[in-house]
């Protein structure tokens, strides 16, 4: 395992690309992480170009809004990919077709200005999951029943976002990829549109005009930066790109102590996942 690192200057210097998760690195759904988003600007401030990747389940118009409100700026990043961006290509491509929506009310933006047919479970088509109706209360637990009977139906599931939990504050609460896990493991069939799956960073880096310069580096000048094994770990990893773990996300109860970790702990995690950072840190700054 990479030694724990406690500045990310001396490794920005080898990037030019940086595709960035947001929630549980940037800030943690209640209010933006001051060194963070500092740290970003200084990468840019260098040259260097930010991408913010994030899995969550509406247009990336929309989650720059949400940032605005929690206290990202704007000078912290170029650009912004959600799997809600890639979900709304598939979606595009099925406008013909009748769709339910599995999801809070929060993440309709996902098909603004679609001319989509929506439908209940009876008479669907396929299902759009962008998460739980009622996340602060509900479990993959509490829907059993509608997955088994979109299951007795074979619908095909468009899993607006990958993430299984993330942090709200100090909790953690289910997303879509729960929902769609346990679809899956009935046998349902299930495209996942975030991270760890390749086209959300087939978009993420897919215009040129994005960069710096205008031109796109070669992946051994991006770097990943995440708190999920599961979704940035791995799917950096997949991509062929570099990523630096910051352990003080989702998963930093596993490790005790979010600023001296168990070590032995991480080892064991990074050789589960069959994947090895090119960095640790307790949290991204400068």
């Amino acid at each position: 395992m990479p030694d724990i690192i406690d500045s990310f200057a001396p490794l920005a210097r080898h990037y030019d690309v940086l595709l960035c998760d947001v929630w549980g690195v940037v800030h943690n759904g209640v209010v933006a992480f001051a060194p963070a988003c500092a740290a970003l600007r200084r990468f840019r401030a260098g040259g260097g170009t930010v991408i913010l990747i994030t899995n969550a389940p509406r247009p990336g118009a929309s989650v720059g809004r949400i940032l605005d409100r929690l206290g990202v700026p704007r000078e912290a990043y170029d650009a912004i990919t959600s799997s809600g961006d890639v979900t709304r290509g598939v979606v595009e491509g099925r406008l013909r077709e009748r769709v339910f929506h599995l999801g809070p009310p929060r993440d309709l933006p996902i098909f603004a200005g679609l001319e989509v047919n929506f439908a209940p479970l009876e008479s669907a088509d396929y299902v759009v999951c962008s998460g739980l109706f009622d996340d602060a209360v509900e479990t993959p637990e509490n829907y059993r029943g509608l997955l088994a009977a979109m299951r007795g139906r074979a619908l095909f599931m468009v899993c607006a976002n990958p993430d299984v939990v993330v942090e709200r504050g100090d909790t953690l609460v289910y997303c879509a990829g729960a929902l769609a896990d346990a679809y899956a493991a009935l046998g349902g069939e299930v495209l996942y549109c975030g991270k760890p799956y390749a086209p959300i960073y087939e978009a993420a880096l897919g215009s040129a005009a994005a960069f710096r310069g205008g031109e796109r580096p070669p992946l051994r000048r991006v770097l990943a930066i995440g708190d999920s094994v599961r979704t940035d770990l791995k799917g950096a990893a997949a991509f062929g790109v570099d990523c630096m773990f910051v352990i003080s996300g989702i998963h930093a109860e596993e490790f005790g102590d979010r600023e001296a970790p168990d070590l032995s702990s991480l080892d064991a995690i990074f050789a589960a996942a069959g994947v090895t950072p090119k960095a640790v840190a307790r949290r991204l700054e400068w």
